[in-house]
């Protein structure tokens, strides 16, 4: 099995897993630095820390370097990744952080389970959209309303990458506790119109873009304060 090290945080991930433009970018130590970026931007020590979209742990372990592994919690829906996820926090030490399998769905979705298409390079795995393609293997996995989620766990700092569902968490109601959501968007999946709703939708909700620990596709978005003049 593939074996990494990435600012000195160990990862183990099947090889069937990846690609070798995933491989690289492992070897290379570049992988999902912009979102390393905005964690560290941002986050303090006793925050609690919510992460959509697992992956291999690498940023539940940055996470749990921060703000101690008990303060984090990931969910992911491919569930041989939800092994690894396991398998990486034992390697770091960081077997407190909480880990759910499973995929966030908006509030009114109906039903227990949801189709999810899991791809040859694990961190493109996305819920199923329309006809099965390529090298796609179609699966249920467990359905978890982003409310019920929130409410468990009560993070202070969300940060997802889930392959194009922000378009439609974007849109619900977020509850106060959530000061901040690090989100990666996917503009090559869907047109601008859907940009423009994810920040309708954030800003309804209460948020403002962040400049600061954005960069490209990674966008922060800070809740206002009670204080206009208070900044982060």
């Amino acid at each position: 099995m593939p074996r990494y090290s990435i600012d000195g945080i160990k990862l183990q991930i099947p090889g069937h897993c990846l690609t070798d433009k995933l491989d690289q970018q492992l070897r290379d130590e570049v992988y999902e630095w912009k979102e390393v970026n905005g964690l560290k931007r941002h986050l303090k020590v006793g925050d609690r820390v919510l992460e959509l979209g697992g992956g291999a742990g690498y940023i539940a372990l940055q996470a749990a370097r921060i703000v101690t592994p008990g303060n984090v919690a990931t969910i992911e829906a491919n569930a041989e990744m939800v092994q690894t996820i396991g398998t990486n926090l034992a390697l770091n030490g960081a077997e407190e952080v909480r880990l759910l399998h499973g995929a966030v769905v908006p509030d009114d979705f109906v039903g227990d389970s949801v189709e999810f298409d899991i791809k040859p390079a694990f961190w493109s795995s996305a819920l199923a959209d329309g006809e099965r393609k390529g090298a796609a293997r179609r699966t249920s996995v467990p359905a978890h309303k982003l409310r019920d989620v929130l409410d468990a766990f009560q993070p202070d700092l969300v940060i997802m990458d889930v392959e194009g569902a922000e378009k439609d968490l974007a849109r619900q109601n977020w509850p106060d506790m959530v000061k901040m959501v690090i989100m990666e968007i996917h503009p090559q999946i869907y047109p601008p119109s859907a940009i423009r709703d994810i920040f309708d939708g954030m800003s309804a909700a209460d948020f403002a873009y962040m400049p600061w620990g954005s960069r490209g596709n990674l966008v922060v978005f800070q809740r206002l304060p009670d204080d206009p003049d208070t900044q982060t």
